[in-house]
């Protein structure tokens, strides 16, 4: 006696309204591998960090007897970060506001009335692939930018106290960043805000701020705890430490996303 198949493996279609995750999980990722925008994307990333981290660790000298203590060739080495959250940030608003955009939003959202497991799927299947391209390139750039310091330079080693720890800690932040576009794009539903928007939290106001107050509310701002908190190897002082920052971008990521599904949920497509 033989059992029989589940619709999915016999090809046949689910009615409208049957999906379940794995079936919206699996539906977004059909939609952002068919998208060239993804590719090109994701690689702009990997290229830009690799490249500011070669140049940076290039352009390193070695310090001074006074400034030995506070050396951080590691921090030196990710500072494509901040060119990577932008590129990742951009295509995650994509991946919701594209939809809007062309309309599509109605065909899936017809087809899974549940808008809060839409989003959850875009957010798991885009914040995979953002975590995954994050924790290589920082580990690719790391050893590229090793490579590139000149003689008389110390070398940072993944065993060195807290290199390990910034390598995936500025991983994470850019599959949260990837994460905040997705609920960004879901807040806003039209592309040029949402980019405005996530532009003006990770670059512009914390410049301002930082003019206005110094670190004393610019420090709470994603870029500046990536840049002085995550991807550090030694604790800078005035700044958010490495894992109250990572807890701080934890809950502006899953604060964003709760908006983001409470207003998608409640209004029209």
């Amino acid at each position: 006696m033989s059992t029989a198949a589940p619709l999915w493996q016999r090809g046949a279609r689910i009615p409208a309204g049957a999906y379940g995750f794995g079936h919206a999980a699996r539906m977004e990722w059909i939609k952002l591998r068919s998208l060239r925008s993804t590719f090109w994307s994701l690689l702009l990333v990997v290229a830009g960090m690799v490249a500011i981290g070669v140049v940076t660790m290039a352009n390193t000298k070695a310090p001074s007897a006074a400034k030995a203590a506070t050396f951080d060739p590691t921090n030196n080495v990710l500072a494509g970060v901040a060119v990577g959250q932008l590129l990742i940030g951009v295509l995650g608003v994509l991946v919701v506001t594209g939809e809007y955009a062309s309309g599509s939003i109605r065909a899936t959202l017809t087809a899974i009335p549940d808008r809060r497991l839409v989003l959850t799927a875009k957010a798991t299947v885009y914040g995979g692939i953002s975590l995954m391209v994050g924790e290589v390139v920082g580990f690719v750039t790391f050893f590229a930018g090793r490579a590139a310091l000149g003689d008389g330079v110390p070398r940072p080693g993944l065993g060195d106290p807290g290199v390990l720890r910034a390598l995936l800690l500025s991983g994470a932040y850019l599959g949260m960043i990837g994460l905040i576009g997705i609920g960004v794009g879901a807040i806003t539903r039209h592309t040029a805000s949402a980019i405005a928007v996530l532009v003006g939290v990770t670059f512009v106001l914390p410049a301002v701020l930082g003019g206005i107050s110094g670190t004393v509310v610019a420090k709470f701002f994603p870029t500046m705890i990536a840049a002085n908190s995550l991807a550090v190897a030694k604790p800078v002082s005035d700044m958010l430490s490495p894992w109250v920052g990572f807890a701080v971008m934890c809950l502006y990521t899953a604060a964003v996303l709760a908006v983001g599904g409470r207003l998608l949920a409640r209004r029209d497509a």
